[in-house]
C-alpha cells in the first residue's frame, strides 16, 4: 500500500473482530515498529503480545475501571452531542469488549536508555505508528490507548515487566469490523506557522 494511502485513511479501529490474527502478520506489525527512529538511535523500547485470555481480562478489568472513572461522568453528554457520540461510542466498545480482541500489544520504553534530551514517548511513539501504519497496510486495525496505566503497578505485576520499565500504549490488533478512513482532521493551514508563532503563508 502507497504510504500516503495508508497515511490518509487510517483511523482508529476500536471496534474489532475476535478472529485470530496470524502470528506471520504480528511479526510484520514488529519489524515495522522496530524500524522507527529513536533519540541516539538507543531504542529503549520493549513490545508484549498478549493473547493469552485470561491475561486479557485482567487487563481489560483494569482498563474498563480506568475508562468509567475517566469518561462515565461524561457519558450522557458525550453520546449527546454529534461531535462526539461516534468516537466515545467507539472507545465505549472497547472498553467493554477490551478481553475479546485477539491480540493486544504493549509498547515499553526502559527509562535508563533514553537519550539525556528526550522524553520517553519520543523514543516509543514513532514506533508504535509504524505498527499502526503497518497494521493498516495489512489490514488490521489498531488504536493507541493509554488508559491501562492507571493501574501501572498491576499491568507491570501481571506481565513481569521489571523495575526502570514503563508502559507508554496498548495497542489492541484484529480485524476491523468497521471501514478504514478518510479521516477528519484540523486543516493543516490552521496548526501550521511560518518562520514564527501566528506567520502564515498561502498554500
Amino acid at each position: 500500500m502507497d504510504i500516503f494511502e495508508a497515511i490518509n485513511s487510517q483511523r482508529a479501529m476500536r471496534r474489532l473482530k475476535p478472529d485470530p490474527v496470524p502470528d506471520e502478520l504480528i511479526w510484520k506489525l514488529l519489524d515495522a515498529a522496530v524500524k522507527a527512529p529513536s533519540g541516539g538511535n538507543r531504542q529503549p523500547w520493549n513490545f508484549i503480545v498478549i493473547r493469552d485470555a485470561e491475561t486479557k481480562t485482567k487487563i481489560a478489568e483494569w482498563y474498563l475501571e480506568s475508562w468509567n472513572t475517566a469518561y462515565g461522568p461524561f457519558r450522557q453528554a458525550a453520546l449527546a452531542s454529534p461531535a462526539t457520540a461516534g468516537t466515545f461510542s467507539s472507545a465505549d466498545h472497547l472498553a467493554n469488549h477490551l478481553a475479546e480482541v485477539p491480540v493486544l500489544i504493549i509498547a515499553t520504553v526502559n527509562v535508563s536508555s533514553v537519550a539525556p534530551v528526550s522524553p520517553p514517548g519520543a523514543s516509543v511513539y514513532p514506533a508504535v505508528q509504524n505498527l499502526m501504519l503497518a497494521a493498516r497496510a495489512l489490514g488490521l486495525g489498531a488504536t493507541l490507548t493509554t488508559l491501562h496505566r492507571a493501574h501501572e503497578d498491576e499491568v507491570k505485576q501481571l506481565l513481569g515487566i521489571p523495575d526502570g520499565v514503563e508502559t507508554m500504549a496498548l495497542i489492541p490488533i484484529g480485524y476491523p469490523v468497521g471501514k478504514f478512513g478518510p479521516t477528519a482532521r484540523i486543516p493543516v493551514e490552521k496548526v501550521t506557522f511560518w518562520e514564527k508563532w501566528g506567520g502564515a503563508r498561502e498554500r
